[in-house]
């Protein structure tokens, strides 16, 4: 039987600081662990821990509302399919999210757009001022280091019985992008890997799949801005067990319109990743009533081509379908994601 979905949240600020959610201020560096205890401790209840960071034009409390509708919608279907995911079904999923929230607003207009552009990536890049990647390459590491012993889940493949599933939306995937990557430098723990993934052992943490919709990135963003995030000659990898799951939609203006005139290239949410250091696997958006193959999914990239599923778009709002992957159908491809890692 599933619990009501318990969904927590983390604040960061200009320079991706962690802001203490209940004073909004910074939280200082010797206290960070101590913070995410307080705060943060995974209920033993939990079989799987979803880490959603939002994207553009999204205030905390929408970021925080959309995680929970992402999750009724993943109860919904589990709840109508059972069959359709034979592992949850047979070992009990039982979600609890983390929202990172972070100062996303901005005028709707192409300069409020590299704004913000501007502004995510001085927030996650690790050769500037930036804090995002190591703020929550910690939270990421300290939630791993957390994950209850098998005896206390009913999930008992895993190392530490609970799942750690990455989500992202559009600027927020590369947060969460620069967060793995910066672990590709650390060696801490051991970690288990998919058929495909090729992931490196001792590493801060483990990451069971990677899901990033509508991504606002160049679509060369895996070879120009996170060259280590699969391994390679110069390092062994970060420490991803299942593939890079990217949607994208025709329809999304934000990352074709906006972002050609922004970069001279649609990024990723508007026609898919391009060139990456691996080969590329597309495929559709499924309809729940559709099963993904294990051999869809089990690559190192795979887009998602959502066209003709996110299609609609606030009235007047140019960004199109940017924001429209709050769907029965995102919602069985993160279950999917989900049934696989086990």
């Amino acid at each position: 039987m599933s619990r009501v979905t318990a969904v927590e949240a983390v604040d960061l600020d200009e320079s991706g600081w962690l802001l203490d959610v209940g004073s909004g201020e910074p939280v200082p560096d010797h206290r960070l662990h101590d913070y995410f205890t307080e705060r943060l401790t995974p209920p033993a209840w939990a079989t799987d821990i979803f880490i959603y960071v939002h994207g553009w034009q999204t205030s905390p409390k929408a970021a925080h509302r959309t995680a929970e509708r992402l999750l009724t919608l993943v109860h919904g279907n589990l709840a109508a399919a059972p069959d359709t995911y034979p592992s949850l079904t047979a070992e009990g999923f039982n979600p609890w999210a983390v929202v990172v929230r972070w100062p996303s607003s901005s005028p709707l207009t192409p300069a409020g757009y590299r704004r913000i552009r501007d502004r995510a990536h001085a927030m996650g890049a690790r050769d500037g001022d930036g804090h995002a990647a190591h703020i929550l390459g910690l939270l990421l590491g300290y939630l791993d280091a957390k994950r209850t012993d098998p005896r206390a889940a009913p999930v008992l493949a895993n190392r530490d019985g609970q799942y750690l599933h990455l989500v992202g939306h559009s600027f927020g995937c590369r947060f969460l992008c620069e967060a793995v990557q910066w672990a590709a430098d650390a060696r801490l723990v051991d970690t288990l890997g998919w058929n495909a993934a090729g992931c490196s052992p001792n590493r801060p943490f483990t990451a069971d799949s990677m899901l990033l919709f509508q991504m606002a990135a160049r679509r060369d963003a895996f070879l120009s801005l996170f060259p280590y995030i699969l391994p390679s000659d110069r390092h062994d990898g970060a420490p991803l067990r299942g593939p890079i799951v990217a949607t994208y939609s025709r329809h999304d203006r934000a990352t074709g319109f906006w972002h050609l005139r922004a970069e001279q290239q649609p990024g990723i949410g508007h026609s898919g990743i391009g060139p990456a250091p691996a080969p590329m696997f597309t495929t559709r958006l499924l309809t729940p009533d559709e099963q993904y193959p294990l051999a869809a999914l089990d690559h190192h990239f795979v887009n998602i081509d959502a066209s003709d599923v996110y299609v609609r778009g606030r009235r007047l709002n140019p960004a199109g379908a940017h924001s429209d992957h709050v769907r029965p159908e995102s919602a069985h491809l993160l279950l999917t994601l989900a049934d696989h890692s086990r």
